[in-house]
C-alpha cells in the first residue's frame, strides 16, 4: 500500500536523513522524495509503501511525527514531480511535432501523442522499450548518444496506415554536469512544412492577424467578422475610402475555408458596357472584338470561392438587376446566350457611399439593398482610432523594411506626434503611403518630423523648389523622372480623398479611361479601397 505525503519542517541540517531511517524502521520504502525550500521552512514530498502488511493512516501520522522540527504533516492526492510530469504531458500532447526521446540505454522514456498515432501505438507501451524495437526508417536518433546532432533529415516512414514523410532533428540531452544522459528526436510533417510555406508565399492570402489595431471599433468589426466568416451569407463592408474594405474581404474568405479562389473587382473601375461582360462573361460572337470562344465571368471563375464587389454603390442600374437575379436564382448566363450555369460563390460587396441616400435618389436598387445588408461590417476612420496609429506605424516600417531588405527604421516622438494630429481624410492608406515617403527621405535609422509630409506639404515643396533636406542625391533625376513623380503624387493624394476613381477623374480633369491607364502605369495599388 503506497502513501503520498507533505510534510512542512522548521528547516534544518538532517530531515532527510532523519525521515529516511525512521521509515526504514519501520519496514516502509521510499518510492521518490522530493524536497523544497522555502524562507525558514522545509517542505518535503514522500511517496512510501509497504508491501508486507497493511498500513493506516493513522500509523504514518504516528511514525512521522516523532520527528522533531515537524510542523504539519498531510496527505496528497499529487506530488510536484507528478504535477509538472503531467503539465509537461499536456504541452507535448499539444504540439503538431512528433517527439521521441531515449535514455543512456537507447529505450524509450517519452514519446508524445503525434508520434504514438504516427506509430499506431497508445498508451504508455513504448515508454521502455528499446528504440531498435520500432519500424523506424533509421536509428539515426542512437548516434546522439555520441555527441552527434543532425537537422531537418528527410525521412520516410511506411506503416499499416500509410506513408508519413517528415523531417527529422535530433539533439543529445545532456545533464548539468555535461554528460549525456539521452537524446531526443521531433519530426515535423513534410505536408504541414509546405502548407506553411504555401501560406507565407501567397501574399493574397490574408487572415484577420494581418489587420493592424487594437481600438475598440476595429477589434469589434473584427470580431464580427470573424464570426459571419464561415457562413455563406451577403456581407457588406461599410467604411471611408481607406479604411481596408479589401483587407477584411480577403481575411472572411481565408477563414471561411473557401476551397475556390478570391475574385475581386472594383465595379468603378471599368466603364459600364465593359463591367457585364467581367462580371458574367460572354458567349462567342456576342460582341465585336471579343474572344470567338467566348470567356467566362467572374462569378463562374470563383467557382466554390468568394467574389468581391468593391465600390457596388458605383454598379450601373442594369448590372444590379442581373446580380440582384443572380443572388436569387444562384446561376448565371453569359451574354449572348441562353444557357444558365450554377454557382456557387460567396459575395461579398463593399462601399464608401451612404446607399440609403442613392436608395431614396433612385441612384441604387431598393431590392438589392437589403438581399446586400444581411451582415454589415462598419470599418471606423482613422481619426476614430488615433491610438492605433504608433502600432500601424511600426507595422507599416516593418514592411517596408522586409521588402528592402534593410533595417528597421524607428520614428522619433516627434514624428509621431505630427501623425497623430492630422485628420487623415485618406485613413489607413494615406498613413502608409506618409510612413513609406517618410521612411525613403529619411537617410538614418530614425525618421524625424521633417521627413513627415502630407500632400499640401508636398504642393508647397513642388512649387518652391526640391526641399533640400528631403531630397538629397535627387539633383542629377531627368525632368521626365521628376514630372512623373510628381504626376503619381497628385494621383495618389487625389484617389486618397475621392469616393472613387471616377470622381477622381473628374477632379483631375481627366476621363475615367484615361486615369485607369496611369493607374496602370505608376502600378498604384487600389487593394486596400
Amino acid at each position: 500500500m503506497s502513501f503520498k505525503l507533505e510534510l512542512i519542517f522548521r528547516d534544518r541540517v538532517g530531515i532527510v536523513a532523519d525521515i529516511s531511517s525512521l521509515i526504514a524502521e519501520h519496514e516502509f520504502n521510499i518510492v521518490s522524495m522530493e524536497v523544497q525550500r522555502k524562507d525558514d521552512k522545509a517542505y518535503v514530498y514522500v511517496k512510501t509503501e509497504n508491501g508486507t502488511h497493511a498500513s493506516r493512516k493513522e500509523e504514518i501520522f504516528e511514525i512521522l511525527g516523532r520527528i522533531s522540527d515537524l510542523i504539519e504533516i498531510r496527505f496528497i492526492e499529487t506530488l510536484p514531480q507528478e504535477d509538472r510530469e503531467n503539465r509537461f504531458r499536456v504541452v507535448l500532447d499539444n504540439i503538431s511535432d512528433g517527439v521521441i526521446s531515449i535514455g543512456r540505454d537507447g529505450k524509450i522514456t517519452t514519446i508524445n501523442k503525434v508520434a504514438k498515432d504516427v506509430l499506431n501505438c497508445q498508451g504508455n507501451q513504448l515508454v521502455g522499450r528499446s528504440i531498435e524495437t520500432l519500424n523506424l526508417p533509421d536509428y539515426s536518433i542512437l548516434r546522439c548518444l555520441e555527441g552527434k546532432t543532425y537537422t531537418n533529415v528527410k525521412k520516410n516512414l511506411i506503416t499499416k496506415t500509410g506513408r508519413y514523410q517528415y523531417f527529422a532533428t535530433g539533439r543529445p540531452i545532456w545533464d548539468s554536469s555535461g554528460r549525456i544522459i539521452g537524446a531526443v528526436e521531433i519530426a515535423k510533417d513534410m505536408q504541414e512544412i509546405k502548407s506553411l510555406a504555401k501560406s507565407i508565399s501567397e501574399p493574397t492570402r490574408i487572415s484577420f492577424s494581418d489587420i493592424i489595431g487594437q481600438h475598440p471599433t476595429i477589434t469589434a468589426a473584427i470580431s464580427f467578422a470573424q464570426k459571419i466568416a464561415s457562413t455563406d451569407s451577403i456581407v457588406l463592408i461599410r467604411g471611408a475610402s481607406g479604411t481596408g474594405k479589401e483587407l477584411f474581404a480577403r481575411a472572411i474568405h481565408t477563414e471561411s475555408g473557401r476551397k475556390g479562389p478570391f475574385v475581386p473587382i472594383n465595379c468603378a473601375a471599368f466603364p459600364e458596357q465593359l463591367l457585364e461582360s467581367e462580371l458574367f462573361g460572354y458567349v462567342g460572337g456576342a460582341f465585336t472584338g471579343g474572344r470567338k470562344e467566348g470567356k467566362p465571368g467572374l462569378f463562374e471563375i470563383a467557382k466554390d470561392g468568394t467574389v468581391f464587389l468593391d465600390e457596388i454603390a458605383e454598379m450601373p442600374l442594369s448590372a444590379q438587376a442581373k446580380i440582384l437575379r443572380l443572388i436569387h436564382d444562384k446561376r448565371v448566363r453569359r451574354i449572348g446566350g441562353i444557357e444558365e450555369v450554377p454557382v456557387n460563390t460567396r459575395i461579398i460587396t463593399a462601399t464608401n457611399r451612404n446607399l440609403e441616400q442613392l436608395v431614396e435618389a433612385k441612384l441604387f436598387r431598393q431590392d438589392l439593398y437589403y438581399r446586400i445588408n444581411v451582415l454589415p461590417i462598419h470599418i471606423p476612420p482613422l481619426a476614430e482610432r488615433i491610438e492605433d496609429i504608433p502600432i500601424l506605424v511600426e507595422h507599416f516600417l516593418f514592411q517596408l523594411a522586409s521588402k528592402l531588405g534593410k533595417k528597421v527604421q524607428s520614428i522619433t516622438k516627434e514624428a509621431l506626434n505630427k501623425l497623430c494630429l492630422h485628420s487623415w481624410p485618406g485613413n489607413v492608406r494615406e498613413l502608409k503611403n506618409v510612413v513609406e515617403r517618410a521612411a525613403i527621405l529619411s537617410d538614418g535609422d530614425k525618421i524625424d518630423v521633417d521627413c513627415i509630409l502630407f500632400s499640401y506639404e508636398i504642393g508647397k515643396n513642388m512649387k518652391g523648389g526640391l526641399n533640400q533636406a528631403h531630397h538629397k542625391g535627387t539633383r542629377s533625376r531627368s525632368l521626365k523622372t521628376a514630372l512623373a513623380e510628381y504626376e503619381k503624387t497628385i494621383i495618389l493624394e487625389t484617389l486618397e480623398k475621392s469616393s472613387s476613381i471616377r470622381k477622381a477623374a473628374q477632379a483631375l480633369g481627366i476621363s475615367h479611361t484615361a486615369l485607369l491607364n496611369k493607374i496602370k502605369k505608376y502600378q498604384i495599388e487600389m487593394a486596400t479601397k
